[in-house]
């Protein structure tokens, strides 16, 4: 099981900025599937955003196109989430997510991915 740890999560007023980033432990990160999800209280992981190992194609959930960015850095085992122009229903803890199998499933399911972080809690005040 890869190690991931996600960190930069924090309390940003609605309109602000946060950058997200999560480090992996795996030597074979670059073939790796990589996506977000968030849990908000009382509700079930969702689907944020996903890239795919080569990092040419990204999947973005309708509620953060065009406000957040997905990138990957795999020379240092690292995905970048930022986060723009946040609001309070983007409050949730965050999870990075790797398909360290490559299990051939939709990149929004969370049966594709076999290794997750702990996640860091993102709060966004009105």
């Amino acid at each position: 099981q890869v190690q991931l740890v996600e960190s930069g999560g924090g309390l940003v007023q609605a309109g602000g900025s946060l950058r997200l980033s999560c480090a992996a432990s795996g030597r074979t990160f670059s073939t790796y599937d990589m996506a977000w999800f968030r849990q908000a209280p009382g509700k079930e992981r969702e689907f944020v955003v996903a890239i795919s190992w080569s990092g040419s194609n990204t999947y973005y959930a309708d509620s953060v196109r065009g406000r957040f960015t997905i990138s990957r850095a795999n020379a240092k085992n690292t995905v970048h989430l930022q986060m723009n122009s946040l609001k309070p229903e983007d409050t949730a803890v965050y999870y990075c997510a790797a398909d360290t199998e490559g299990i051939q499933d939709d990149y929004y399911s969370t049966r594709k991915y076999i290794s997750w972080g702990q996640g860091t809690q993102v709060t966004v005040s009105s």
